[in-house]
């Protein structure tokens, strides 16, 4: 596999965005009607509490977006703890950015978050490189389990 998972960090990243533009959007959309209806109060009672509830949904909205964002970013940084802890958390985030505000960045932010959060929990780092050692006779860099360097054929004696 790859050094680091680029396409489950583009992917969490653009799906954070747009769920964090949808809850924006909203949030103004959800400022201007709770401001109308909190006009309506002296005919009904209690309407301003309305305006609240879609404003603190809203914010919400604004907030999820954010952390599936920081989740991207943590799944960029290739450390495997970080990058599973990354991914779930742009899953988690993008399921329920669907119940509040922007309806999961207009659905495009939550399937892209699912779909980088998944490619991030299945990513494997690549395998480390073998180690090595350097033949005495002709300078070759050579797997350190050779006993014979196979550019020069000179025996070479085992490390300490």
């Amino acid at each position: 596999m790859s050094e680091k998972p680029t396409a489950a960090f583009v992917l969490s990243l653009l799906g954070g965005i747009f769920i964090l533009l949808g809850g924006v959007l909203y949030a103004v959309i959800g400022a201007y009607c709770g401001a109308l209806i909190g006009a309506l109060e002296p005919i009904a009672p209690g309407a301003t509490w309305i305006g609240a509830w879609i404003f603190i949904l809203m914010a919400l909205g604004v907030i999820f977006g954010i952390i599936v964002i920081v989740g991207s970013i943590m799944i960029y940084q290739a450390e495997p703890n970080k990058v599973k802890i990354g991914s779930i958390l742009v899953i988690v985030f993008s399921i329920l950015s669907l119940f509040v505000a922007g309806y999961g960045g207009f659905f495009i932010g939550l399937i892209l978050g699912l779909i980088g959060g998944i490619l991030g929990l299945v990513w494997k780092p690549s395998a480390p490189p073998p180690p090595t050692r350097i033949c005495p006779n002709c300078g070759a860099q050579i797997d350190a389990s050779y006993n014979v360097c196979p550019y020069c054929g000179k025996v070479i004696p085992k490390a300490p």
